[in-house]
């Protein structure tokens, strides 16, 4: 068992916010967190959240998108929705686990050409990590 703490990231269907939330939250946290993520009908991994995260120099194309119901015998510190239909639909999860919720647009839903769409994943993914930031300076 990991003395590190244990974090799930929710998005519906853990294709894009939740997934570039995983990688930041990796990236930003060394050391000190487990984390994962999962949605309620998951898909794949958007394909634009892959290219902002690489512009951003994190690579998570070797992640998938995971049933949160896999996770529901675990015990986390922390439960993290990314959107709002998450946070409405997350189940109870067992043991000391804090919900937080961070509603950020759907990327996904933009519309446009290639450039415009990558456009509003990087926006998202840089909202995300702000968000991560000011989160992990305040646990300190």
């Amino acid at each position: 068992m990991s003395d590190r703490g244990q974090v799930l990231i929710l998005c519906t269907a853990n294709s894009a916010r939740s997934q570039m939330g995983e990688g930041l939250l990796r990236e930003l946290a060394g050391a000190r967190f487990d984390v994962y993520s999962a949605g309620a009908r998951p898909s794949s991994v958007n394909p634009f959240a892959i290219a902002a995260m690489r512009e951003r120099g994190i690579d998570i194309s070797n992640h998938r998108s995971d049933h949160l119901d896999q996770y529901l015998d675990k015990a986390f510190d922390y439960v993290i929705t990314v959107c709002d239909h998450a946070a409405e639909s997350c189940p109870v999860f067992p043991g000391r686990a804090q919900r937080i919720h961070w509603g950020f647009p759907d990327p996904a839903a933009k519309s446009g050409d290639d450039e415009e769409i990558l456009a509003s994943f990087v926006e998202v993914r840089d909202g995300l990590e702000a968000q991560f930031r000011k989160w992990l300076e305040a646990l300190d």
